[in-house]
């Protein structure tokens, strides 16, 4: 594993692990939120995100953390192991809310700068309704990748920490 991209739903646990996962493997974390978001939440334009993740994808190894479905296609492509957490829903909702607590106001460690942490009515609807959509486009992406690719699904807290005990 020197080249992994953790997916799943905001709130599933994606940046705790990616940081887990780097500092047990020496391989080092880029968080997509913090390098595609510009402050005050504006989101950059397609062809910077592409140009950002060219340049990721080409380093020897690295451990990239988020969805951006509309270029999820190039990170699998240059990925070794694909890491889906499948969280239920309840959980990503109660994971944001707690975030949301701790750091309302305030810009998480793996965010973009001045771009403070605010409870979203809208956010958490995306992500009650993620395993309809973005759940379902996400395994269509992966059921039919060659061999070559390490697909791991990970349901369950217990699950992620087997996980990163065995390595």
């Amino acid at each position: 594993m020197k080249k992994i991209i953790l997916i799943g739903s905001s709130g599933a646990g994606k940046s705790t692990l990616a940081l887990r996962l780097g500092e047990k493997l020496g391989i080092e974390v880029f968080h997509l939120d913090k390098l595609l978001w510009k402050p005050n939440w504006e989101m950059t334009d397609r062809e910077y995100q592409i140009e950002v993740q060219n340049n990721l994808i080409m380093k020897p190894s690295w451990i990239i953390d988020g969805n951006y479905g509309a270029t999820l296609g190039m990170r699998i492509k240059a990925a070794d192991t694909i890491l889906f957490l499948d969280r239920n829903r309840y959980v990503c909702i109660y994971q944001i809310l707690k975030r949301v607590k701790k750091f309302n106001g305030l810009t998480r460690p793996d965010m973009q700068p001045n771009c403070p942490e605010k409870f979203d009515l809208s956010f958490l609807k995306w992500v009650w309704n993620f395993p309809n959509k973005q759940k379902i486009e996400i395994l269509e992406e992966i059921q039919n990748l060659p061999k070559t690719k390490k697909v791991i699904v990970l349901k369950t807290k217990k699950q992620i920490q087997l996980f990163l005990d065995e390595l």
